[in-house]
């Protein structure tokens, strides 16, 4: 296995400067967050202007830090209500796919989605309609779209599940449309299901993976419920009884969860996606942050060609 980090961390930074700093600290590759350059979402390659000269830049910048990209990743609703929105999405997801396909990188990671408006049965149905071209448009360029279990909660006006691919069930759905995993062990800890045997049956379809910790607060649990705060919510994300943390500061068991997937023949990336409170906030901290966690790991994880 390899060990790198998700750059949407670090969304001032330029990649050249998350290239440098990565390799410096012992990381063996990068999932590379590809928002539009509008300023939707952390962007790292502008990649619907890519080209070969510019792929290759990279690809240099790349190789002197002993780097590589392990993934693109755009997490967007690809079933949002709105036509426009919808489309605008899929637009950029297929430049997504291009500029993997012309980097040479296997993996595009994304969401499934859904439309608030509508029942998950009416979504499902839709998704069998609408995602499966996405899904040959990579295929043809040679790039597997893998799919992250988060729930998306905070894309729903209630807090149900915004991203209809947070549970086995769901998953085994996905994969007969095409698509594989991004296995994230951390958003089955509130959610109430074991990470170590939901993932046992699947690890064939878990082409990569990403760590995130959850720290969970069981007194506030009973308080607001397994769905969270209701009325004084600070954000649409503010359920009140857990939190994402870096691996080694919640309750993922790391050693069991690697352990699952080695046993299961996973050899591919493990990218930390770090979104912890307690370690944002400043460039450093973050920084800081993504070492715990590669501290945490690399143990578990191995050092590559003699890093780490």
């Amino acid at each position: 296995m390899k060990l790198g980090f998700v750059t949407a961390c670090m969304p001032q930074a330029s990649l050249e400067e998350v290239v440098l700093w990565a390799g410096s600290a012992g990381f063996d590759s990068l999932e590379v967050s590809a928002w539009p350059t509008d300023g939707s979402g952390p962007s790292h390659i502008d990649v619907a202007r890519l080209d070969e000269a510019a792929a290759k830049e990279i690809a240099r910048s790349l190789s002197d830090a002993q780097l590589e990209i392990s993934a693109i990743g755009y997490y967007e609703n690809n079933l949002h209500a709105d036509p426009a929105v919808r489309e605008r999405v899929h637009a950029h997801l297929r430049s997504c796919i291009d500029a993997a396909a012309l980097l040479g990188v296997p993996y595009v990671g994304t969401f499934v989605g859904r439309d608030v408006t509508r029942s998950v049965a009416e979504n499902l149905s839709d998704a069998e309609i609408a995602l499966p071209p996405l899904v040959t448009y990579a295929r043809e360029r040679r790039v597997s779209l893998v799919v992250e279990n988060c729930p998306m909660e905070g894309w729903h006006p209630d807090g149900y599940p915004g991203n209809l691919a947070y549970s086995p069930e769901l998953w085994e759905w996905m994969f007969e449309l095409g698509f594989y995993l991004n296995y994230d062990p951390s958003h089955l800890i509130w959610l109430g299901i074991d990470p170590v045997e939901a993932v046992r049956p699947y690890v064939s379809k878990v082409i990569h993976a990403q760590a995130k910790d959850t720290e969970v607060d069981p007194a506030a649990r009973t308080r607001f419920s397994v769905f969270g705060k209701t009325r004084k919510r600070e954000s649409e994300w503010d359920v009140g009884w857990w939190r994402y943390r870096v691996p080694g500061r919640g309750q993922v068991d790391w050693l069991a969860v690697i352990d699952a997937l080695d046993e299961g023949g996973f050899t591919g990336h493990i990218a930390i996606e770090h979104e912890d409170p307690v370690w944002g906030g400043t460039p450093d901290r973050v920084k800081r942050g993504l070492e715990i966690a590669r501290d945490t790991l690399r143990p578990l994880v191995g050092p590559v060609n003699g890093r780490g």
